[in-house]
């Protein structure tokens, strides 16, 4: 399930997420427009996205970044996240930038 944040006629950022084995839920494609950053979207997206998962059975919630990935991760650290044993398996030329 896809979420796009708009201001105004314009789209500012998006959000998914879709199953990822029992119980539990993978976010992905977390995305805020550059012009856009700053302005609490990221933050209102993942409300939303987590409302919307906490309707359903999954009590579980993963999501895979990059440690350069900075902006996102206070988002996600915001939102009570923390890091976890690594759940999917990744390229080994870039699996030391995995959060």
């Amino acid at each position: 399930m896809a979420f796009v944040a708009r201001s105004g006629d314009l789209p500012a950022g998006c959000l998914a997420f879709d199953p990822f084995g029992e119980g539990t839920v993978e976010l992905h494609r977390f995305f805020v427009d550059a012009s856009f950053r700053g302005q609490g979207i990221g933050r209102a997206l993942m409300g939303t996205v987590l409302a919307e998962i906490d309707k359903g059975p999954a009590r579980t919630v993963l999501i895979h970044t990059t440690f350069y990935m900075e902006s996102a991760i206070t988002v996600y650290e915001a939102f009570g996240f923390r890091p976890c044993a690594p759940f999917r398996d990744t390229p080994p030329h870039v699996r030391h930038t995995d959060v």
